[in-house]
């Protein structure tokens, strides 16, 4: 009878060893990395065993696993999950970091075929939860908008400019999932907002200095909630083009909450008053 060891000894020996950084596969997860962004095969690059098994659950496709030497021990556990199609490589810790971009490194990555949405896809008939991006920057924010919004009931993201990739590995790390699953497209905010008041969807966003408390505001049927950049907040052109200014209350001694926590809050109050309807 085989032992678990030689079990997982021939699993491992199913694994392609590689030991040059400049292999294809190798090379195309660095770029993926590089660049935060979907390549020309429609691939993008997750990191760690259980953003690899959450892209699994959710139904994307897997293209490639990589692990390293010291990541052999996740083999086991990862391989019976893939399709027997799906390349898988085993390379030296040195040509894994090398790939890629995180400074502690799981010992696991794939390439992955990126979700496809549409601006439809946004939609949910006359009870639609949209959050706007107008320049997020920090990944582990949008990261967390991404898992409070599909936590929270919302039908869709739509990212403006100048906001960080949502491929960028740290927001799909902070995501725990939910980049793979929450409809969302990448779209001008001109063209945003043209398109939500197209099909009556009423556009709310946040302030700091003025507007209407959290408590205070109506958030059934379709909403649009738009979060701004870290720093600066929502810009004076779209404040101008807001159907309502929200305000969330909090210490005196705090100047302001991250974008990440702030759309949170107004997420939680939606669900909660949709939740009463």
């Amino acid at each position: 009878m085989a032992t678990s060891s030689s079990k997982g000894s021939s699993k491992i020996d199913r694994l392609r060893r590689i030991t040059s950084p400049q292999n294809a596969l190798v090379k195309a997860l660095r770029r993926a990395f590089l660049h935060s962004e979907v390549n020309d095969e429609g691939l993008f690059a997750v990191e760690g065993s259980k953003n690899i098994e959450e892209a699994i659950r959710s139904g994307l496709a897997i293209h490639a696993v990589v692990f390293s030497e010291s990541g052999a021990v996740r083999v086991e556990r990862l391989l019976p999950q893939l399709g027997a199609k799906v390349e898988t490589l085993l390379v030296e810790d040195e040509v894994f970091r090398s790939a890629v971009n995180t400074t502690s490194p799981q010992g696991v990555a794939a390439l992955v075929e990126a979700p496809r949405f549409t601006f439809e896809d946004c939609l949910r008939g006359s009870s639609s939860l949209i959050v706007v991006t107008e320049g997020i920057q920090d990944p582990g924010n949008l990261g967390t908008l991404f898992r409070s919004g599909e936590a929270f009931g919302a039908s869709g993201v739509l990212l403006g400019e100048q906001t960080v990739s949502r491929f960028n590995a740290k927001v799909v790390r902070a995501s725990a999932g939910s980049i793979f699953r929450l409809p969302c497209v990448e779209i001008t905010l001109e063209d945003a907002l043209s398109r939500l008041r197209a099909v009556e969807v009423r556009i709310v966003g946040t302030s700091s200095h003025k507007g209407k408390p959290l408590d205070k505001v109506d958030f059934t049927g379709s909403i649009a909630v738009v979060i701004g950049n870290e720093g600066a907040g929502l810009s004076r052109e779209m404040l101008a083009q807001l159907d309502e200014v929200i305000t969330i209350s909090h210490s005196s001694k705090v100047e302001s909450l991250n974008a990440g926590v702030a759309a949170s809050v107004i997420l939680y109050e939606a669900s909660r008053q949709r939740s009463l309807q």
